[in-house]
């Protein structure tokens, strides 16, 4: 159900049920959120894309994969529900998923092939860049289910598209194009459906033959900066500063720099 494969430094991630649009199941998403870690500790993985199968990019986490019967009279009753298990449930599950996206310490990109429908779009909005294919389409179908948004999606949008444009989208749940969603910058680019492979992994090659530990700092500071006072920014720039001049790509890229030539960065 999720297939991964490294190839020239980019480890991609496909979530592979098409027939069930992609929709995440637990042990799906636990499988995600264990690439993701290892990502960040294999020095041999310097960018991850995450796409996808089929005609949806990710209907969500699914809701009916697994379920027991419960239609028929001796079907088992469902354990009686505890104050606090769905807090328990959402941080567990759908936050751990979107945060692992935020902090793990490569670059990831969204590659979105179809629809990309609740979690499934804050799958791809947590990803540092977002590359759309015409036909896909983004839906914040929480409101349509009397649902408030999980999986960060109070945190991203506002973020992303500021604070009106996002309770909009929360609102009405309404479908929001491939085009619409690159004018908001939900998206940063939008290609033809069958040139969207080319895009993401041209993207991916270039971040991956990139100065990898300075980007994973970018990353940080970037995130970062959306909850921080202009001190603490500042304090945290100079100490990314202070850990990226010991690394082996900074030499490199002064090096290169002095010498008039272009750097060859090795992720160290």
């Amino acid at each position: 159900m999720i297939l991964h494969t490294t190839d020239n430094g980019v480890l991609w991630i496909t979530l592979n049920r098409p027939a069930a649009l992609n929709a995440i199941t637990p042990d799906q998403r636990e499988r995600i959120i264990a690439k993701l870690s290892d990502a960040s500790a294999d020095p041999d993985v310097r960018a991850v894309v995450i796409t996808a199968t089929g005609k949806g990019f990710c209907a969500g986490a699914d809701l009916r994969g697994g379920a027991a019967d419960t239609s028929g009279p001796a079907a088992p009753q469902p354990p009686e529900r505890v104050a606090g298990d769905v807090a328990r449930l959402i941080r567990l599950g759908a936050q751990r998923l979107v945060s692992a996206v935020l902090d793990c310490e490569k670059p990831v990109l969204a590659a979105v092939n179809g629809t990309a429908a609740g979690l499934g779009a804050h799958l791809a909005f947590a990803c540092d860049l977002v590359v759309a294919a015409e036909s896909a389409t983004f839906i914040e179908v929480f409101a349509r289910r009397g649902l408030v948004p999980d999986g960060g999606g109070a945190y991203l949008l506002p973020r992303l598209v500021g604070p009106q444009r996002a309770k909009e989208l929360l609102f009405f749940g309404d479908a929001v194009t491939a085009a619409e969603a690159e004018r908001m910058g939900l998206v940063n680019r939008v290609v033809p459906d069958a040139g969207l492979e080319k895009a993401a992994r041209d993207w991916a090659d270039r971040l991956a033959t990139g100065p990898t530990r300075a980007l994973a700092l970018t990353k940080q500071l970037v995130n970062a900066s959306l909850e921080a006072d202009r001190g603490t920014a500042f304090a945290a720039e100079a100490a990314a500063q202070e850990i990226n001049m010991t690394t082996a790509d900074a030499r490199e890229g002064v090096a290169a720099f002095v010498e008039r030539r272009r750097p060859t960065y090795r992720g160290r």
